[in-house]
């Protein structure tokens, strides 16, 4: 199906492209799925960053994306004070869907696997400096990447 718009198309093509990794990694997920756990992720990694490098990971991601990652983020409330790895895991359980088809680490670890993957590798090393020290262990490591 097409827009008609070229930017409309690509970045549907882009996202579509980032939903199937997830979900390729998530058996027994499917697409919708694969969108939950990216937004749930994505919205719980952002509200730990602080807003200079939400902006940078931003521009990163497709326009379709950039969209629903800075859907309701409010730069001026600060960075998340969730300090480890179970605290992030409740944080993005709490926002999967009730009947989700995993347990949020592999949620976690395979929309950070894909993003890690998908954005400049100096972009996935400074995200992963942003983090406090314990957190960082849920980030994949360099030779883990595709």
């Amino acid at each position: 199906m097409s827009t008609g718009l070229a930017v409309f198309d690509t970045t549907v093509q882009e996202t579509n492209a980032w939903l199937k990794l997830i979900e390729q990694r998530l058996p027994p997920c499917d697409r919708g799925d694969a969108y939950s756990a990216l937004r749930a992720v994505l919205h719980v990694l952002r509200d730990h960053l602080p807003q200079e490098a939400v902006l940078s990971l931003s521009a990163q991601l497709p326009m379709l994306m950039r969209g629903f990652f800075l859907e309701g983020w409010r730069p001026v409330n600060g960075a998340s004070r969730i300090r480890d790895p179970e605290g992030f895991l409740q944080a993005v359980e709490q926002k999967l869907p009730d009947r989700f088809p995993r347990e949020p680490k592999g949620a976690v670890e395979a929309v950070l696997q894909v993003l890690a993957e998908q954005v400049d590798r100096d972009e996935a090393d400074k995200i992963a400096g942003h983090l406090p020290a314990p957190l960082r262990t849920l980030w994949p490591a360099p030779g883990a990447r595709r």
